[in-house]
């Protein structure tokens, strides 16, 4: 029983987390998910991954709901907690620290159902259609058990597919996924922005780059997103007072993508990931809410182990 419940778990916490954006929110459906399958009557379950991706599903279902008017209430813009997507130990890594690299065909999966960018665009789905989106585009799930899942019937699924996929290609940006390409970019505006180079900030910029800060009301951060390369630059300009002695910049891949954690004494502090397309830095994503980095400290339970499976 355990066995069999374990064996399926990174696809439930995949599953989930794609659904909620939140690494406790994930977990603790999975949890109940547990609960579920050793309290119920498993004597008629043919297809244990058919079964507990429906009970998953459904959970968090549940759990969107009932976080949706928490969302609608939080300080400034809001981003997905991020998430290992490699380790350095990982099966096939690289040597840099950077970390393991999955090869293109793992790395555009990943990117199409796990990145940032896309999971901002799944928070403007209905709850349905983003576990439609989930279980089809992440997972490759059948329509018939998609159907059985949500209890609709499979023509009804088939349309909310269509939707999901149309409203998610229409607003996504696709990033460049080239990742020497990226940490080199990365590496660049890092030296600028610690720097305080105006000039070398726009021109890593593309014109009309957007920078989203989530502070969630716990940290300094921006409280609306910044529209403009000059924008973004000048601010960027403006906090920039050079990093204390006890500050270490960790790069790292999170959600499929190289992105940087910032330690101050030791603590996650902040983490940035760049969107860029041709070249040039479209989007910057600032993360500093201490409830969505607790999960990156090399003490906790999952700091050293990737929160997401590609399965």
């Amino acid at each position: 029983m355990t066995d069999v419940f374990e064996q399926h778990r990174p696809l439930l916490a995949g599953v989930a987390y794609r659904m909620l954006g939140r690494v406790a929110d994930a977990e603790d459906v999975v949890q109940d998910a547990w609960l579920r399958w050793t309290a119920g009557d498993r004597s008629d379950v043919v297809e244990p991954r058919a079964f507990l991706v429906r009970i998953t599903t459904r959970l968090a279902l549940d759990r969107l709901r009932q976080i949706t008017s928490r969302r609608e209430a939080y300080t400034g813009p809001w981003l997905p907690e991020p998430v290992r997507t490699a380790t350095a130990d990982a099966p096939g890594s690289g040597t840099g620290p950077w970390g393991a690299v999955p090869d293109t065909a793992e790395r555009a999966v990943l990117t199409d159902t796990v990145s940032l960018a896309v999971l901002v665009v799944l928070e403007s789905l209905s709850p349905a259609e983003r576990a439609v989106f989930v279980l089809r585009e992440a997972f490759g799930f059948p329509y018939a058990e998609i159907a059985a899942a949500l209890d609709r019937s499979e023509a009804a699924v088939r349309q909310m597919a269509g939707r999901a996929r149309r409203h998610v290609e229409e607003r996504r940006t696709r990033y460049d996924v080239d990742p020497t390409r990226c940490r080199e970019i990365t590496e660049r505006f890092l030296a600028a922005a610690s720097g305080g180079d105006l000039g070398e900030l726009l021109a890593l910029l593309a014109p009309d780059a957007t920078l989203v800060g989530d502070g969630g009301g716990r940290t300094k951060a921006p409280l609306r997103v910044l529209a403009g390369a000059d924008r973004i630059g000048r601010f960027l300009v403006g906090v920039s007072v050079g990093p204390p002695r006890d500050t270490e910049f960790r790069p790292l891949e999170l959600n499929g993508a190289p992105a940087v954690l910032v330690l101050s004494g030791g603590e996650p502090d902040t983490v940035l990931q760049l969107g860029v397309v041709d070249g040039r830095i479209d989007c910057v994503y600032i993360i500093r809410n201490p409830d969505k980095l607790r999960a990156l400290a090399s003490g906790h339970p999952s700091g050293n182990r990737p929160a997401i499976t590609l399965v």
